[in-house]
């Protein structure tokens, strides 16, 4: 993801910026923005050109990997290999140039010449391999290896045999042990002959952001209590402004919240309260007649019925019951035998 970051004015008058081609300067202008917050980013030559030089078809990726040689002859990136094999650079005066307050812990491998001492974000641990090993010959622990000055992403084959000082209280290895020994083994413990592929646990500087993939994970939020908080009048005039399509006007609520506080005081339930609202809201009446529609929630009685029958109707049916006669029907016309 692309980042705003800061270009010096002096960046126009570098003299390192000036010996190389102006592509090539506007490339490192665009890895500013591509790097992360430890200025660390992907060395392929595609991918950049892809970010940075999209709408520009006449430069393409065989462009970008002669104005990466460039900046690297240049002195102003450093490419190297990282734990995972995959190539990477970073732009080497970025602590010096871009000052960020909160940074974000680096997913991208370090940079073992010039970030040494920065942790690595491909296997999250002080000790970062260099490289993988191709040729068969002693297995080595990634902490073991060392990385000379003279070519990056190499190990050094006069220093990879002893185990590097990655801590203040680790001890270097006894000269008659081999490179497959750990120094220092624990009480109780067996030597393992290989190195634990587990990274180190530890904890970021900074923020971190976290994984998409990953699944969060705690005690849910429990449910609101509603007996813990009584219903206010602010609470029911608040839920009838929300079922408004347009505020209704200062004065109208006002009246309705001291009737609605009326209510309550002497003792009513809110569910009452605010099914009268809502009759209140769709026929849109005075809010003087709340108690009316709240007593005719509370002790309407059931409507006669579609056959016009009058108070002497049963309610116990709400269903229709048509009329029978109780005597029987006539078999002859008139009523004649």
């Amino acid at each position: 993801m692309a980042r705003i970051r800061t270009i010096k004015p002096e960046a126009f008058e570098s003299e390192d910026l000036a010996s190389v081609s102006v592509t090539a300067e506007r490339t490192f202008y665009g890895l500013l923005t591509l790097a992360d917050d430890s200025g660390r980013f992907r060395d392929h030559p595609a991918i950049i050109a892809g970010r940075l030089w999209a709408l520009r078809a006449e430069h393409t990726a065989a462009h970008v990997a002669a104005d990466l040689e460039q900046l690297a002859d240049a002195g102003l990136i450093c490419r190297y290999t990282g734990c995972d094999g995959r190539t990477y650079l970073h732009i080497v005066t970025w602590q010096r140039h871009q000052k960020i307050d909160r940074p974000s812990a680096s997913r991208v491998p370090r940079c073992p010449e010039h970030q040494a001492r920065q942790k690595c974000g491909g296997c999250a641990g002080e000790p970062c391999p260099a490289a993988v090993p191709t040729a068969p010959g002693p297995i080595r622990r990634g902490f073991d290896r060392h990385v000379s000055s003279g070519s990056p992403g190499e190990p050094d084959a006069t220093e990879a045999e002893q185990p590097a000082d990655v801590s203040g209280t680790r001890e270097s290895a006894a000269p008659g042990e081999g490179a497959t020994e750990v120094p220092d083994e624990p009480a109780g413990q067996k030597v393992v002959a290989e190195g634990s592929t587990s990274p180190r646990e530890g904890s970021p500087s900074g923020p971190r952001i976290s994984d998409p993939g990953s699944v969060p994970s705690g005690r849910p939020a429990p449910a609101p209590d509603a007996a813990a908080e009584p219903v206010t009048a602010n609470h029911l005039v608040a839920e009838y402004v929300s079922a408004c399509a347009h505020r209704p006007p200062k004065d109208k609520l006002g009246h309705l919240g001291r009737q609605v506080r009326r209510l309550l005081d002497e003792g009513f339930r809110p569910e009452p309260i605010r099914t009268a609202l809502e009759r209140l809201r769709v026929k849109g009446l005075h809010p003087s007649v709340l108690p009316s529609l709240v007593d005719e929630v509370l002790n309407a009685g059931v409507p006669p019925s579609a056959s016009g029958a009058g108070p002497w109707a049963s309610h116990h049916s709400a269903s229709y019951v048509p009329y029978f006669n109780a005597a029987p029907a006539p078999t002859t016309f008139g009523g004649r035998p």
